[in-house]
């Protein structure tokens, strides 16, 4: 019996410290300190006169064992994922600026929508004499004016 009860007070002291942990980081209780809990509450609750099967608790361990072991590849995995959009968004920048830097010095024409008549646009063709990335936009400048590199539609050699 007193296996058991000491077995009761040690679910319940590592149960105490997970949920302490979890709700400093998160305030809510994830599912293996619900289980550990459920765990605890069968034990307290069995009849001492026919206790429970040692394969049970195997079995109830080993579930805890997997439980544990999925929610921290499921952190895993979206850290990962988390890494790999960052990679992938610096990548999409740096072939931004790569592409809008390639045409300083080169003829462009681009097709510029019409203030007053959505339906229209206005055609521009020039010289790129500059290149500049104002909000995160890489930006063109023919003449004394500015166009984002998204209105390009031809680029030519002088």
């Amino acid at each position: 019996m007193s296996a058991v009860t000491s077995q009761i007070t040690a679910m319940r002291n590592e149960t105490a410290f997970q949920q302490n942990q979890q709700e400093r980081t998160t305030g809510m209780k994830n599912d293996s300190n619900m289980f550990l809990t459920l765990m605890l509450k069968q034990l307290e609750n069995q009849d001492p006169t026919e206790p429970t099967d040692n394969t049970e608790w195997l079995s109830q361990l080993a579930q805890y064992s997997s439980l544990e072991q999925m929610s921290q590849m499921n952190t895993g995995l979206a850290n990962c994922a988390n890494y790999i959009t960052s990679m992938y968004e610096d990548m999409n920048l740096n072939s931004e600026i790569s592409q809008t830097l390639a045409m300083i010095g080169k003829d462009v024409t681009l097709k510029i929508p019409d203030e007053n008549d959505e339906t229209k646009t206005n055609t521009i063709t020039g010289t790129v004499s500059e290149a500049s990335f104002e909000d995160g936009t890489g930006k063109i400048k023919i003449g004394d004016k500015y166009y984002s590199i998204a209105n390009v539609v031809s680029i030519r050699e002088k």
